[in-house]
Protein backbone atom coordinates (compact mmCIF):
# COMPACT_ATOMS: atom_id res chain seq x y z
CA UNK A 1 0.00 0.00 0.00
CA UNK A 2 1.30 3.42 -0.93
CA UNK A 3 0.43 5.14 2.35
CA UNK A 4 1.41 2.33 4.77
CA UNK A 5 4.44 3.28 6.86
CA UNK A 6 5.45 -0.37 7.32
CA UNK A 7 5.25 -1.01 3.57
CA UNK A 8 7.50 2.01 3.08
CA UNK A 9 9.97 0.55 5.58
CA UNK A 10 9.91 -2.79 3.72
CA UNK A 11 10.55 -0.94 0.43
CA UNK A 12 13.48 0.95 1.96
CA UNK A 13 11.76 4.33 1.56
CA UNK A 14 11.87 4.89 5.34
CA UNK A 15 14.95 3.80 7.31
CA UNK A 16 14.78 1.42 10.26
CA UNK A 17 17.17 -0.34 12.60
CA UNK A 18 16.84 -3.92 11.39
CA UNK A 19 17.16 -6.91 13.67
CA UNK A 20 16.19 -9.54 11.10
CA UNK A 21 15.30 -9.61 7.44
CA UNK A 22 14.19 -12.63 5.43
CA UNK A 23 12.26 -13.04 2.21
CA UNK A 24 8.86 -12.59 3.88
CA UNK A 25 9.53 -11.21 7.37
CA UNK A 26 11.20 -8.10 8.77
CA UNK A 27 12.02 -7.19 12.36
CA UNK A 28 13.26 -3.81 13.52
CA UNK A 29 13.48 -1.67 16.63
CA UNK A 30 10.47 0.52 17.45
CA UNK A 31 11.26 4.26 17.25
CA UNK A 32 8.73 4.94 20.03
CA UNK A 33 9.63 2.11 22.41
CA UNK A 34 7.68 1.09 25.49
CA UNK A 35 11.00 -0.19 26.86
CA UNK A 36 14.62 -0.49 25.77
CA UNK A 37 14.87 -3.08 22.99
CA UNK A 38 11.18 -2.88 21.98
CA UNK A 39 11.05 -4.55 18.57
CA UNK A 40 8.46 -5.05 15.86
CA UNK A 41 8.05 -8.09 13.65
CA UNK A 42 6.04 -7.70 10.44
CA UNK A 43 5.22 -9.66 7.33
CA UNK A 44 6.71 -7.95 4.28
CA UNK A 45 3.43 -8.39 2.43
CA UNK A 46 0.67 -6.01 3.45
CA UNK A 47 -2.18 -7.47 5.50
CA UNK A 48 -4.38 -5.16 7.52
CA UNK A 49 -5.18 -7.66 10.29
CA UNK A 50 -4.12 -11.07 11.50
CA UNK A 51 -7.26 -12.57 9.94
CA UNK A 52 -6.12 -11.43 6.48
CA UNK A 53 -2.77 -13.22 6.72
CA UNK A 54 -2.12 -16.65 5.16
CA UNK A 55 -1.24 -19.34 7.72
CA UNK A 56 2.11 -20.13 6.12
CA UNK A 57 3.28 -16.52 6.44
CA UNK A 58 2.02 -16.35 10.01
CA UNK A 59 4.17 -19.38 10.84
CA UNK A 60 7.24 -17.60 9.46
CA UNK A 61 6.45 -14.48 11.48
CA UNK A 62 5.99 -16.59 14.63
CA UNK A 63 9.44 -18.14 14.14
CA UNK A 64 11.02 -14.69 13.91
CA UNK A 65 9.11 -13.48 16.98
CA UNK A 66 10.56 -16.40 18.93
CA UNK A 67 14.12 -15.78 17.65
CA UNK A 68 14.04 -12.04 18.37
CA UNK A 69 12.51 -12.54 21.82
CA UNK A 70 15.11 -15.17 22.74
CA UNK A 71 17.98 -12.96 21.56
CA UNK A 72 16.54 -10.00 23.48
CA UNK A 73 16.46 -12.02 26.69
CA UNK A 74 20.23 -12.59 26.54
CA UNK A 75 21.32 -9.38 24.81
CA UNK A 76 19.83 -6.81 27.16
CA UNK A 77 21.03 -6.73 30.78
CA UNK A 78 18.25 -6.90 33.35
CA UNK A 79 15.60 -8.28 31.02
CA UNK A 80 13.55 -10.79 33.00
CA UNK A 81 10.78 -11.44 30.47
CA UNK A 82 8.88 -9.97 27.56
CA UNK A 83 5.40 -9.31 26.23
CA UNK A 84 4.31 -10.11 22.70
CA UNK A 85 1.44 -7.81 21.75
CA UNK A 86 -0.63 -7.76 18.58
CA UNK A 87 -3.78 -5.70 17.97
CA UNK A 88 -6.40 -5.89 15.22
CA UNK A 89 -8.49 -2.91 14.17
CA UNK A 90 -8.67 0.52 15.74
CA UNK A 91 -11.03 -0.47 18.57
CA UNK A 92 -8.37 -2.94 19.80
CA UNK A 93 -5.61 -0.32 19.67
CA UNK A 94 -4.17 -0.99 16.20
CA UNK A 95 -2.69 2.30 15.00
CA UNK A 96 -0.97 1.14 11.79
CA UNK A 97 -3.21 -1.07 9.63
CA UNK A 98 -0.44 -3.54 8.74
CA UNK A 99 -0.11 -6.72 10.82
CA UNK A 100 2.66 -6.28 13.35
CA UNK A 101 3.79 -7.84 16.58
CA UNK A 102 5.46 -5.94 19.41
CA UNK A 103 8.16 -7.67 21.43
CA UNK A 104 8.50 -5.62 24.60
CA UNK A 105 11.37 -6.53 26.93
CA UNK A 106 10.43 -6.41 30.61
CA UNK A 107 12.38 -6.02 33.82
CA UNK A 108 11.22 -6.03 37.42
CA UNK A 109 11.71 -2.27 37.81
CA UNK A 110 9.84 -1.11 34.71
CA UNK A 111 6.67 0.92 35.04
CA UNK A 112 4.75 -0.84 32.26
CA UNK A 113 1.30 -2.22 32.97
CA UNK A 114 -0.58 -4.46 30.55
CA UNK A 115 -3.32 -5.58 32.89
CA UNK A 116 -7.10 -5.43 32.70
CA UNK A 117 -10.05 -5.79 35.01
CA UNK A 118 -10.93 -9.47 35.16
CA UNK A 119 -14.55 -10.43 34.78
CA UNK A 120 -16.37 -13.58 35.77
CA UNK A 121 -18.14 -15.91 33.38
CA UNK A 122 -20.70 -18.53 34.33
CA UNK A 123 -20.20 -22.12 33.16
CA UNK A 124 -23.36 -22.08 30.99
CA UNK A 125 -22.29 -18.83 29.33
CA UNK A 126 -18.88 -20.35 28.52
CA UNK A 127 -20.49 -23.46 27.03
CA UNK A 128 -22.82 -21.39 24.81
CA UNK A 129 -19.99 -19.17 23.60
CA UNK A 130 -17.73 -22.18 22.92
CA UNK A 131 -20.48 -23.86 20.87
CA UNK A 132 -20.97 -20.73 18.75
CA UNK A 133 -17.24 -20.32 18.10
CA UNK A 134 -16.73 -24.02 17.29
CA UNK A 135 -19.64 -23.93 14.84
CA UNK A 136 -18.09 -21.01 12.94
CA UNK A 137 -14.46 -22.16 13.05
CA UNK A 138 -12.90 -23.22 9.79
Amino acid sequence: MDDCIFCKIVQGKIPCTKLYEGEQVLSFLDIMPASKGHALVIPKNHYATLLDMPHEELKLVAEVIQKVAAATMVALPGVDGFNVLQSNNEVAGQVIPHVHFHIIPRCKEDKLNFSWQQGKAEAEELKKYAAIVKERMF
